[in-house]
């Protein structure tokens, strides 16, 4: 028998092993703004630890985004990867100095591109499912 945190670790394992790829890159993007959030609050709070350990999984999450980036893909490409170059670069800074308006600073950044991330996903989900269902009604 499962326990909460075994089914919720298998839970999570299997959304993220059956999710799209657009799907992946909003959930990423989703957790990229939740731990420059908690890293906000937490220095506020004056918890430089918690922070830290925030800023650091934020970088992580950066570094990964640009790893995956097809630079060949589009045009706009360059420009993302320099944004990407810039944040980590700023998180790593706000981190350093414990700067709480260099990390919201950064937050403001990534919340617009994240819902654009959003509607371009449930954009591709929806044509996705209009195609299965036009095969559907072929077949």
């Amino acid at each position: 028998m499962l326990n909460y945190a075994s089914a919720r670790t298998r839970y999570l394992d299997d959304t993220v092993a059956t999710a799209s790829p657009a799907t992946l890159l909003v959930m990423m993007y989703d957790r990229l703004v939740r731990d420059l959030e908690r890293a906000e609050f937490a220095l506020t709070d004056g918890r430089r630890d918690l922070a830290h350990t925030e800023l650091t999984h934020a970088q992580d999450i950066i570094s990964e985004l640009a790893a995956t980036l097809d630079r060949d893909a589009w045009d706009g490409a360059e420009q993302l990867m320099g944004l990407y170059s810039f944040l980590g670069t700023a998180l790593v800074d706000a981190n350093v100095a414990g700067d709480v308006a260099e990390v919201a600073a950064c937050r403001g950044l990534i919340e617009p591109l994240r819902d654009a991330w959003k509607q371009a996903a449930e954009q591709v989900a929806q044509q996705e499912s209009q195609r299965t269902a036009g095969d559907l009604g072929a077949a």
